[in-house]
């Protein structure tokens, strides 16, 4: 422990319930986790152990888009939903399917 306090390292325990990592396409929740802060001259970095569960990210839409979709449309908000999670979100081809 002395040795690394001599070259400007530090850690630290972090008491943490769950580490939840977002990815583009899914995301990452460790559970029961240990997880140690380490500080090396200034910058952290963490160190996280656990359960590892991944699962891939589901769409929610936002209700700006529902909005502009169901304008643009005239199509319920369900229909509008369904589509832009059809859609990944993608606003254009959301109405250009309701619109065909």
């Amino acid at each position: 422990m002395n040795a690394m306090k001599r070259f400007g390292i530090t850690q630290q325990e972090i008491e943490a319930e769950e580490v939840l990592i977002k990815c583009a396409e899914k995301e990452i929740i460790i559970t029961n986790p240990s997880v140690i802060k380490v500080n090396l001259m200034g910058e952290d970095t963490f160190q996280i152990t656990g359960n590892i569960i991944e699962r891939k990210k589901t769409y929610e839409p936002e209700e700006n888009d529902i909005k502009i979709v169901v304008e643009k449309t005239g199509v319920s908000r369900e229909r509008a939903v369904d589509a832009l999670k059809e859609n990944n979100g993608d606003l254009a081809s959301a109405i250009l399917s309701l619109k065909k």
